[in-house]
Formats: structure tokens, sequence, C-alpha cells
């Protein structure tokens, strides 16, 4: 019976999870307000010459990039934390289709607000070279919004990952931090004292390795220093996360 629900509706629902809690509601609006205050604050402090759309997206998509990690550990622990998996797991018995739902409708959500936070940039590149008296200038390609949208939905798997991995929203949130600001600059550090360690950086360092797709062209090295990374700090911990989940008691 519960085979018959369609997948359809399960990602429905479990986005429509994502609205209905008072801090998964203002965490989806802070992605749009933020943005229009990144927008507003380049205007007014940057210079004319750093008035370009590059310039904007910049600014409307980092506190996005920071956001949506967040609202995906949110959707997986919500589970755990607010003692609905009992509910959530009766219903539809297969826990791989919920998490599946979970993962596609997180994603969704990235693949929405990436193209909202490119158009604030744009309208903001607009108003702030209008009022500046200066041209505009577009200088992200399609390729670069491409890149820039993967680099989102990356940074969100990483979230998804903690939340599938720890299923506790605290532990997950700081295990965030940690993995994406802590290890990062404890990265460059050791990069910029130990030579050995310098080469084999974008190797090991998933930030470093992800960081190209939001800067420019991303070369073929760069592809395949991308795809070791992700192997090692997202689809093998994602991995042994799916694991547990599909073995965990469910209170």
């Amino acid at each position: 019976m519960n085979r018959d629900i369609p997948m359809s509706r399960i990602v429905t629902t479990e986005l429509r999870k994502m609205f209905d809690t008072r801090s998964g509601f203002w965490l989806l609006a802070s992605i749009g307000l933020l943005g229009l205050l990144a927008t507003a604050a380049v205007i007014a402090f940057s210079s004319d010459a750093g008035l370009t759309y590059n310039t904007f997206a910049t600014a409307v998509g980092y506190p996005m990039t920071v956001i949506l990690p967040i609202i995906a550990i949110l959707s997986v622990t919500s589970e755990w934390s607010q003692r609905s998996g009992l509910t959530t797991f009766t219903l539809v018995p297969h826990r791989g289709r919920v998490i599946g739902a979970k993962a596609i409708a997180s994603v969704g959500v990235a693949v929405v607000a990436v193209p909202l936070a490119l158009v604030i940039g744009a309208v903001g590149n607009l108003v702030g070279t209008r009022i500046a008296g200066v041209e505009p200038v577009w200088d992200l390609t399609l390729t670069n919004m491409g890149t820039i949208l993967l680099g989102n939905v990356l940074g969100l798997m990483v979230g998804f990952m903690l939340g599938v991995l720890v299923r506790g929203s605290a532990g997950a949130l700081v295990g965030y931090f940690v993995y994406s600001f802590l290890l990062p600059t404890l990265a460059v550090i050791l990069a910029g004292s130990q030579a050995w360690f310098r080469d084999l950086q974008p190797w090991v360092d998933f930030k470093y390795a992800a960081g190209t797709l939001v800067d420019g062209t991303v070369t073929s090295e760069q592809w395949a220093h991308l795809g070791v990374t992700s192997v090692i700090w997202l689809i093998v911990p994602l991995a042994v996360g799916l694991a547990v989940v599909a073995r965990a008691e469910v209170k």
C-alpha cells in the first residue's frame, strides 16, 4: 500500500515541511532579505569600478552559500529532532525514498534560490550603475552561472550529508561550521607554511576545490580536484550516513 505513494507526493510533502516551521520559513525568507541588503551595501560602499554584475552576484550569493546547507540539515534532522520520524517512516517504511525525497526537495530549493540571487544581482547592477552614472558591466557568462549553481548545490549537499550522518540539528550544525570554515582555514594555514601540503591541498581540501566553481572557468585538472575531494568529503560520508539511517532505531 505504501508503495502506491508516488515519489512526487513525497517530494512535495518534504518541500512543504521546509516552509511549515517558523525557523524554516525565516531561513528561506532570509535568502531574499539578505540578498537585498547585500545589494544595497554594494551600491553604498563599492567604487564605480567595482559596480559589476560579478560583484553584485557574489555579494548576493554569499549569504546563500551559508543558508542553503543549513536548510538541508534541518530538513533531514527534523525527523529526529522533532520526533516526527516515527510517523514519517510508518507512512513510508522505505527510508531511502524519504531521504531521497528530502534530497530532491533540498536541491530544488537551491535550483530556485540561485537564479533568484542572480536576478537580484542583475537588478542591483542596473540600479547601482544608474545611480553612479556609469555603464553596467555584465562580466558573468552562462557558464559562470552554471558553475555557481553547481557550487551551491554541492555546498547544500554537504549540509545534507551531515544531517544524514549526524541526525541531530545541533551536532550537524556544529559539524557544518567546522567542516566549511574551520577545516578550510587550517588547510590554508598549513598550505602557507608547509610546501609539501601546497600541492596536495587541491586534492584533499573540498572547500578549496569547490571554490574554483565560483572563481571562473574550471580547468580539467580542477574538475579532477573537485571529483576526488567530493568522493572523500561528500560521497563516502553520505554513503556511511545512509547505511546508518537504514538501520537506526526511530523513536
